[in-house]
């Protein structure tokens, strides 16, 4: 029985030392080839590297080869010279796009209408426009929105349903292109498209704005009518007459300025800082200083930026420089512009010590700096 044992335990310790050995040469071989694969990922990553500066670096060459070569035909080109374009629209068509780079980029900063004219007559001939479309129709969004900026600062108005339809793109950057586009447009067929989208939660609200401040006051009539037709969104339509509403919109803000929305009241007295007050609006931004609602004061304060009608009125302000902080610094900013009696209702404030009479300091000493 002995000697069973004695044979049963060397058996077991020749396989434990089997499986080690095998163990690791198992491990020897996978360190060998995870050291080949590291390599070999290394020499590929140094590789891709290398070809991706090469094509940079071959790409800049080439650009600069064209600029040198087409800068001065485009030059002449804008000039008027019928030579220069007729070159330009005989070009490779491998050219093409960096031609009406060339062209187009410097119209976002140089909004010259002459150079804008001759720019659009050097894009049809070359039928850059025909580009465009196609770009339009492209799967891949840049190129969408490449498009419509091209087609906006060119201001190619028979694409204006083009651009328009590219505001329900599913990119949003594509969106916000053809709000730009708009702007660069100016057309105004597509008032309305954009007066619309103002409760378009997917636009960005900043270039609506820029959009309807592009069309100017021919947006105005039809805001109004949006707002007498839509009251749930008057808030917006009465917002957006802050940049393109005009006298004939006072009276129907003055309205507004009586809503029971917070909101509507707070937008109302905003755009009638813009188109300014009359007796009656000025009489309610005063005694909407005391409204429960901050924003409500605080375009209260603004509207009453310049407004020497009713003595009272810096009054008013003065007892609001120790507010909440917004509607302290549009007050203060209101007297400031108030003249004699602004600058009297600040001097008083300026002797106590609390943020109010700090803030009293700070107006008149800007007043000052600026005389």
């Amino acid at each position: 029985m002995a000697v069973e044992r004695q044979r049963v335990r060397s058996r077991d310790v020749g396989v434990r030392a089997v499986l080690s050995m095998n163990i690791t040469s198992y491990l020897r071989h996978a360190t060998t080839v995870m050291g080949i694969l590291s390599v070999v990922l290394a020499a590929l990553s140094f590789i891709a590297v290398i070809v991706e500066r090469s094509s940079i670096a071959l790409w800049s060459i080439r650009r600069r080869r064209s600029e040198r070569r087409y800068l001065p035909t485009i030059s002449r080109a804008l000039d008027g010279d019928d030579s220069a374009r007729e070159r330009l629209a005989a070009c490779p068509t491998g050219d093409r796009l960096l031609i009406a780079e060339l062209m187009i980029l410097p119209l976002i900063h140089d909004r010259d209408p002459d150079r804008i004219s001759r720019t659009q007559a050097i894009v049809r001939s070359m039928s850059l426009v025909d580009d465009a479309d196609r770009y339009l129709q492209s799967r891949l969004w840049w190129r969408r929105a490449l498009a419509l900026r091209a087609l906006g600062l060119t201001q190619i108005r028979e694409r204006t349903a083009s651009i328009v339809a590219a505001l329900d793109d599913a990119n949003p950057d594509v969106r916000g292109a053809a709000l730009d586009a708009l702007s660069d447009l100016k057309d105004p067929a597509s008032l309305q498209a954009v007066a619309v989208r103002l409760n378009d939660v997917s636009l960005h609200r900043g270039r609506i704005t820029a959009a309807l401040a592009a069309l100017g006051t021919q947006c105005e009539p039809f805001l109004l009518d949006l707002a007498s037709v839509d009251p749930v969104h008057r808030s917006n339509y009465a917002r957006a007459l802050a940049v393109c509403g005009t006298a004939r919109a006072r009276s129907d803000l003055t309205l507004w300025t009586r809503d029971t929305r917070a909101e509507v009241r707070a937008a109302a007295f905003e755009s009638l800082a813009h188109v300014g007050l009359d007796d009656r609006s000025a009489t309610l931004a005063i005694e909407s200083l005391e409204s429960g609602d901050p924003a409500v004061r605080t375009m209260a304060a603004r509207a009453l930026h310049g407004w020497t009608g009713n003595p009272d009125a810096a009054s008013h302000l003065a007892r609001h420089l120790g507010d909440t902080w917004i509607v302290a610094v549009s007050a203060g900013r209101s007297l400031q512009s108030m003249g004699a009696a602004g600058l009297v209702e600040l001097e008083k404030a300026a002797a106590r010590s609390d943020l109010a009479g700090l803030l009293a300091r700070q107006m008149l000493w800007e007043e000052k700096a600026q005389c």
